[in-house]
């Protein structure tokens, strides 16, 4: 055994004085616990004993605590004879250490409490090879301690035991069924975007915990239910399902579905796009399949052609649905119809109260907007933040009125898109 992060100091170079860490089983109240169908692989190097009156350590039943471990286990619903199995001895060796251990099944009907031992079945001392520990009739649902020890006596012995070793429990006192998650899956063979349904099913599992689904290892849901639905699945995933039996020694099981076929193709609407009202609007689609239309059919000049006309008058989301081999796959895209600007290209401030003012129908719409107005040497002779029909241009400027002629504007819309306007204005006097 090496401690936690010794490769790591040694790949560094550095030196390391190594002890050996005691097993968080050293003491009673950490018991590890002993389950059926499976061999655990455990040692008692570096432990020690709690020895006062009255403490876990109290005892001599057929050996005197030296370095105890503690391990425990739980008899099942009917209870029966119990066997404990220790195997694959393997003893530390050094001048003076003993290499034997010595073992013990305890009940405690107040646990952890010396006081309160009772020893159960035999009692061993001087464990060098494989050895058992035999239980007869135990009562159902009863906890058990196992205790073990190194042994520390015999000529010229200085310290105790320390051992690695397999430990297993069998016996009907703790036999149960094995169980076993069934996968049922309503299809696999489907096309994108289709439901599967998976059902789980479990068999001699008591006790069972929340169902977990995962699809390719990551998990997906922890449901109550044994039933999930996905329409997320992608060519070749597999879908797993996960739940735990038991309360005691809790054992998983996992089911894994087959890998999914998933039938896909290329469907491309495009990109979405901008108009005015009235406007027409080019589109071009893009799939493979044979079937093919574009929805709502009655917005474009050839709904079943991938390349047309729509005309928007609000705006509207289209959708492009193709067909091939079964399946029906879908993309959107949104065509925004926003209310032009209305600019004039003349206006004649001549005090007739006809087209006296340079107004900009639509433009309230864009309240941050800022407009400059230049002469044709470039000279700025009107600007106006929040240009509006209030704010109207009515040919005046600070020196006067301007003259006939072409001037020239710069309009910045400060929306979102940053919209910006160049043209000429004509003065007619």
């Amino acid at each position: 055994m090496i401690k936690t992060g010794l490769i790591f100091l040694l790949m560094l170079g550095l030196s390391v004085n190594y002890t050996w860490a005691q097993e968080l089983y050293n003491g009673c109240s950490t018991a590890f616990e002993v389950c059926p169908n499976t061999t655990f692989n455990l040692n008692n190097i570096d432990a020690n004993v709690a020895f006062c009156a009255g403490c876990e350590d109290d005892f001599n039943f057929c050996f005197t605590p030296q370095n105890t471990v503690w391990f425990t286990f739980t008899t099942n619903a009917t209870g029966g004879d119990v066997t404990l199995n220790f195997s694959n001895l393997s003893f530390n060796v050094s001048p003076g250490q003993d290499t034997e251990i010595q073992a013990v099944i305890l009940e405690a009907s107040i646990p952890c409490s010396s006081s309160s031992y009772t020893q159960i079945g035999n009692c061993v001392s001087n464990g060098a090879a494989p050895f058992s520990l035999n239980a007869i009739g135990l009562p159902p649902n009863t906890t058990y301690y196992i205790v073990v020890d190194g042994d520390d006596t015999g000529t010229g012995i200085t310290s105790a035991a320390e051992c690695t070793f397999d430990l297993s429990i069998t016996g009907l006192g703790v036999s149960r069924p094995t169980p076993i998650v069934n996968l049922i899956t309503s299809s696999t063979s489907i096309c994108l975007n289709d439901v599967v349904f998976f059902e789980a099913t479990l068999t001699d599992c008591p006790d069972n915990s929340s169902y977990s689904w995962s699809i390719n290892g990551e998990l997906v849901a922890v449901t109550d239910s044994n039933v999930f639905s996905t329409s997320a699945l992608i060519d070749g995933d597999v879908l797993t399902v996960e739940n735990s039996c038991f309360t005691s020694c809790l054992e998983f099981v996992t089911a894994n579905s087959p890998a999914i076929s998933v039938y896909s193709f290329n469907v491309e609407a495009g990109a979405d796009q901008s108009a005015t009202p009235g406007a027409a609007v080019s589109v071009s689609g893009v799939t493979s399949a044979p079937i093919h239309v574009w929805e709502p059919a009655f917005l474009f000049s050839n709904p079943l052609a991938l390349n047309t006309l729509l005309f928007p008058e609000e705006t509207t989301t289209i959708t492009l649905t193709v067909t091939e081999s079964g399946c029906t796959l879908s993309d959107y895209l949104t065509v925004t119809v926003s209310e032009g600007l209305l600019i004039p290209r003349m206006f004649s401030p001549n005090g007739d109260n006809v087209n006296d003012l340079w107004v900009i129908d639509g433009l309230d719409k864009y309240p941050n907007n800022y407009i400059y107005i230049y002469d044709r040497w470039g000279q700025e002779v009107f600007q106006s933040r929040s240009y509006s029909i209030i704010k109207a241009w009515d040919g005046r400027v600070r020196s006067g009125t301007v003259s006939e002629g072409v001037f020239y504007y710069v309009l910045e819309l400060n929306d979102d898109d940053n919209q910006q306007y160049k043209g000429s204005i004509t003065v007619i006097r």
